[in-house]
């Protein structure tokens, strides 16, 4: 989708963006499944804070992967505000997860994703200068 993108992106290295849009999705797919297998965990009461956190990431980084998507009217304050964001809460959510990964495979899947992402913000931030 960026290449059919009719304008020019400016000084965004297209390269990094399309990453970091690829991992926001990547990395909201997988809380939400690590929410859900949470929640059909025997333990659930001990994963309440794990839920909570994969949710809150989900949300973000999903609307985030959105904000990277349109480049129309682009206000880079904006864009390095949702980055700081999502690497916020992807650093929390992939903590928690990690708290649990020994016990739970979908948690250390899901907090492997976390880092990838909250890395391809950071990168991309970096790279906005």
């Amino acid at each position: 989708m960026l290449d059919s993108y009719p304008k020019d992106l400016g000084a965004i290295d297209k390269s990094k963006l399309g990453e970091c849009i690829k991992a926001c999705l990547e990395c909201g797919q997988a809380c939400t499944a690590c929410a859900d297998a949470c929640l059909s965990e025997d333990m659930v009461a001990e994963l309440t804070k794990c839920i909570r956190t994969n949710l809150d990431c989900a949300d973000i980084c999903l609307s985030t992967g959105s904000v990277l998507s349109r480049h129309t009217g682009y206000d880079a304050n904006v864009t390095r505000g949702a980055l700081q964001s999502c690497a916020a809460v992807c650093k929390a959510c992939a903590d928690e997860c990690e708290t649990h990964a020994d016990m739970h495979g979908h948690c250390r899947v899901c907090a492997q994703s976390c880092r990838r992402c909250e890395q391809a913000c950071n990168d991309l931030i970096a790279a906005l200068g």
